[in-house]
C-alpha cells in the first residue's frame, strides 16, 4: 500500500470513529461522518477485503440509505415513543421541538434533556399538569436512548466495513 493509500486509511477510520462517537454525542451527526469513510475507501479504493474484492456501489448505497433513514429516524423515534407511552400530540411533538431546541441551544446535553422537557411541557401544554406529563417525558427519553442504539449499529456497521476494506 502506498502512502497516499495509508493516508486515505487512516482518513477513514477516523471518520468511522468520529461517527462512532457521534452516536453518543448529539453535537456530532455520527451516521453522515461513518458513511463518508466508508466514500473514501470506496473512491480512492484503497484496499480490498481479504477476498480480494474492492467495497462494491451496492454496498456503498446500502448503507448510504441506512443512514439516510437513521438520521431521520434520531428525530422522530422520541416523539414516537412518546406517543405510544400515552403521551398527546403535543408532547410528541414537544419532544420533537425539544430535542432540535436542546441540540442547537445546549450541545452536547440538551439534546437528551431536551427530549424530556419538550414532552413534558407539550404534555402540561396540552392538558394541564396531568399524571400523564411525567410518563410522556420517560418514553420520549426511552425513545432517544432507542435511537441512540440504532446510530451507534449503523456507526459500527459502517465501521467495520471501514477496517475491511481500508487495507
Amino acid at each position: 500500500m502506498t502512502t497516499v493509500g495509508i493516508i486515505i486509511a487512516i482518513v477513514a477510520i477516523v471518520l468511522g470513529l468520529i461517527g462512532i462517537v457521534g452516536s453518543f454525542l448529539p453535537v456530532l451527526p455520527g451516521p453522515p461522518f461513518s458513511w463518508l469513510g466508508m466514500l473514501i475507501v470506496f473512491l480512492w479504493g484503497c484496499g480490498t477485503n481479504g477476498g480480494g474484492d474492492k467495497m462494491s456501489l451496492t454496498l456503498l448505497i446500502v448503507m448510504l440509505v441506512v443512514t439516510i433513514i437513521v438520521t431521520i429516524l434520531d428525530y422522530v423515534v422520541p416523539a414516537f415513543f412518546a406517543k405510544r407511552g400515552g403521551a398527546s400530540k403535543a408532547a410528541s411533538a414537544g419532544a420533537l421541538v425539544g430535542s432540535i431546541l436542546g441540540m442547537l441551544l445546549f450541545p452536547p446535553w440538551g439534546i437528551i434533556l431536551g427530549v424530556g422537557a419538550g414532552a413534558f411541557i407539550g404534555e402540561i401544554i396540552s392538558n394541564g399538569m396531568s399524571e400523564k406529563a411525567v410518563p410522556a417525558a420517560w418514553n420520549a427519553f426511552l425513545g432517544f436512548l432507542f435511537s441512540t442504539g440504532l446510530k451507534l449499529i449503523a456507526c459500527v456497521v459502517m465501521f467495520t466495513y471501514i477496517i475491511i476494506y481500508a487495507f
